[in-house]
């Protein structure tokens, strides 16, 4: 009989106790202490099992959990004599910053101290007895929500001396998502204020604590030259491209294969694959979003589990104000083409806004995007390796929650939207121009990135629009951008992938007032382009007759938009 899944369980204690469905990735606990790394810092995408894996280890080691041999047995940890003596056997500081998503710098302080205040009231029998001093006992007390910041850096470093001395042995620290407040301190800018602050604290808490035995962090970036880890020469990084660890975050295809045998769906194996496979860590290909998996298994339907778990917004935000360049690249993703470029696995937030390489890296890093091969090259200004990366869109979920956060970018302008894609399979000019302009009227504010707004850039609007019309046609159409053909490079093609649609070549340009008197001018431009160019050809070359080739020259000032 299958077991019961628990959706949305990362307490390993509890899982356990009602036997709920659980892959046994115990080994991970043998092949970490074996690693004898001082602190580890290991970054997988959200809902890869980080917190499950974390719970884990503290139900492991913790002294508070010693004798719970029944939380283990079964599993391939027990099978080992010396571990089973091992467990129960350290004090373990757990923290977790996954909730720690407030707007602002004195919200997200607030939070921190307050999970801080918490690891102290849980080990507040500390005060009693002799154990500490009267001065340790007033810092003791002083560790509140609202305690001032240099009280605060040192509260994981003082409790490890304080639980070190209790127990006799020095103390494991966990800390679950450490860089959740650090993505909502990029998104709503307050980015430096943290950095001081959390700098401080891992420094104290990772580095230059005595009392430390080992350190686990986990988290989606490796966040190292926004200094938060500048001092920390200890720390040994796992990335989705290092072996260490590889199979014990997300499901491997054997273990969701043995699982869908288990639940009665031998035959669902090409599906599933289909949907939640694609991820690589390290040398192992076929790892399965564990998160995804196990609602399937739950419900029995193929949807987009993963992409609905949290907020999609900093990626959303980062491709809706990129450059044209990320916009193309980014299409030809979704259309199933490869990206060759460099990666560096160390995430540097505030050069998101104008390095490509650093919103590549953080779309693989969340899970995005995944890598097909790379290869390394050490960087000659730093003399840090970085990655020379072949890079996809993940898997079939992946790309359909894309197609949610395009379709999301037009929301406000629904109607519209549609009423265009209508216009223009139809071929009803005049009701293009309509309903482009009553789009672009809505959607140049929500374009605006600050720094380059809209008016300026209104191409950032087109390209965003592009990928909406990829999205909306691509049952009907092979859509590619940016493509040679003929003489040149056209910027969107639609090649009818049935014979009851026409091809559709379309060509954007600016309006240029020092060559032409007004947008028909530039539409004509537009227009002579693609018949100079002979942007046709490749359409031709398949045999599609130049009679079912319609071609639009898209001008544009500002807000305001021709199509002829």
């Amino acid at each position: 009989m299958a077991r019961t899944v628990g959706i949305g369980k990362q307490d390993f204690e509890r899982i356990r106790i009602k036997n709920n469905f659980y892959i046994d990735k115990t080994h991970f606990i043998k092949e970490w202490w074996e690693s004898d790394d001082d602190v580890t810092l290991i970054t997988r995408p959200r809902r890869f099992g980080k917190t499950l894996n974390m719970s884990m280890l503290e139900k492991f080691f913790s002294v508070g959990y010693a004798r719970r041999a029944d939380l283990f047995e079964g599993l391939s940890i027990w099978d080992d004599e010396e571990y089973r003596k091992l467990q129960g056997t350290y004090p373990v500081i757990s923290l977790s910053f996954a909730n720690v998503k407030e707007p602002d710098y004195v919200g997200t302080k607030y939070s921190i101290n307050q999970i801080l205040e918490d690891l102290y009231n849980k080990n507040a029998f500390l005060l009693d007895g002799e154990l500490l001093t009267e001065n340790e006992k007033t810092y003791f007390k002083s560790v509140t929500s609202d305690m001032k910041e240099g009280t605060a850096s040192w509260a994981v470093h003082k409790m490890s001396d304080f639980l070190s001395r209790y127990y006799g042995k020095k103390v494991i620290i966990l800390l679950d998502e450490y860089d959740t407040p650090m993505q909502e301190a990029y998104v709503n800018g307050f980015w430096d204020e943290l950095a001081s602050f959390t700098r401080s604290l891992f420094n104290s808490s990772f580095k230059t604590n005595p009392y430390l035995e080992r350190a686990v962090m986990t988290g989606i970036t490796w966040v190292s030259k926004e200094s938060d880890f500048s001092d920390l020469n200890n720390l040994e990084v796992i990335t989705t491209t290092a072996e260490k660890y590889e199979d014990a975050f997300g499901f491997t295809e054997k273990e969701v294969f043995d699982a869908l045998d288990e639940f009665g769906m031998p035959d669902k194996k090409e599906e599933v694959k289909r949907w939640y496979d694609g991820f690589t860590f390290g040398r192992m290909t076929d790892i399965y979003n564990p998160w995804s998996v196990i609602n399937y298994l739950s419900k029995g339907k193929l949807r987009t589990y993963w992409a609905n778990t949290s907020s999609n917004s900093l990626v959303g935000k980062l491709i809706r104000e990129s450059s044209k360049n990320i916009k193309q690249s980014f299409g030809r993703l979704l259309l199933g083409e490869h990206l060759i470029t460099p990666v560096d696995e160390q995430i540097v937030y505030n050069m998101l806004d104008a390095d490509e390489t650093a919103i590549w890296s953080l779309l693989l890093a969340s899970g995005y995007l995944k890598v097909i091969r790379f290869e390394e090259y050490a960087k000659s200004d730093s003399g840090i390796n970085a990655l020379n990366c072949e890079l996809a869109i993940t898997n079939l979920e992946v790309r359909l929650m894309f197609g949610g956060v395009i379709r999301g970018w037009f929301a406000e302008s629904r109607s519209d939207y549609n009423d265009f894609i209508k216009a223009l399979l139809a071929g009803d000019t005049d009701a293009m121009n309509d309903y482009m302009n009553s789009l672009t009227q809505t959607m140049f504010s929500y374009f605006d990135t600050g720094k380059n707004p809209s008016k300026k850039e209104p191409e950032r609007f087109y390209h965003g629009f592009v990928l909406g019309l990829m999205v909306e046609l691509a049952d009907r159409y092979t859509i590619t951008s940016n493509r040679e053909s003929g003489f040149g490079r056209y910027d969107v093609m639609l090649e009818p992938k049935g014979r009851e649609d026409d091809a559709i070549i379309l060509e954007f340009k600016v309006f240029q007032p020092r060559k032409e008197k007004e947008l028909t001018d530039t539409v004509k431009a537009a227009l002579e382009q693609i018949e100079d160019k002979n942007y046709e050809a490749v359409l031709s070359a398949k045999g599609i007759a130049k009679e079912r080739i319609r071609k639009y020259g898209f001008a544009f000032q500002g807000k305001e938009v021709l199509i002829g």
